[in-house]
């Protein structure tokens, strides 16, 4: 079972996420991020097989002196896989990669699936994941045309296990 670090939001600012999870849905034949039953969230890294205790050490460092983070989304943007994936863009990723980079620097990015490594890692809030060919070139043009502009606010970052969505442990964020 894969494991995850991520960075949650928990609270009314994923109004506009959760917005566009409903838009995006009707591309997919089922929900695909409603049924994760799981926050609007920015995952760090995705492992699939680590030792839990190292993720948490890991996620435990990178998050330490974090506060919660306000972050800004400027657009949509797509991952062209054998099912469409669309995903908000933050405006600036800096602090982001700076987490990125903490979590890198505890495990070792050889052991991390290749789209979270370092030399591949594009930060994103996802909103639909399994958008079939079929309904793609529809889902892109909704994308170009729809204005995502909208602040996040993550208020907290867990160490995860999926499918389905299982918190192994909340890490503190700064008070």
């Amino acid at each position: 079972m894969p494991h995850a670090i991520v960075f949650k939001c928990t609270d009314n600012s994923a109004a506009p996420v959760l917005n566009l999870w409903r838009e995006a849905s009707r591309f997919e034949s089922i929900p695909s991020m409603q049924a994760l039953n799981y926050p609007p969230h920015l995952t760090f890294a995705v492992y699939e097989d680590l030792a839990v205790s190292l993720l948490v050490t890991a996620a435990q460092k990178a998050f330490a002196n974090v506060p919660p983070l306000s972050v800004e989304f400027s657009g949509i943007g797509h991952f062209p896989n054998e099912m469409l994936v669309l995903w908000a863009r933050p405006a600036d990723d800096r602090v982001l990669r700076e987490i990125h980079r903490a979590i890198h620097d505890e495990i070792d990015p050889a052991f991390c699936h290749e789209h979270s490594r370092p030399d591949c890692w594009q930060p994103h809030c996802t909103i639909a994941m399994k958008i079939p060919a079929s309904a793609a070139e529809e889902a892109l043009t909704w994308a170009a045309a729809k204005e995502a502009r909208f602040t996040l606010s993550f208020d907290a970052a867990d160490c995860i296990s999926f499918p389905p969505v299982e918190i192994i442990r909340q890490v503190k964020l700064l008070p």
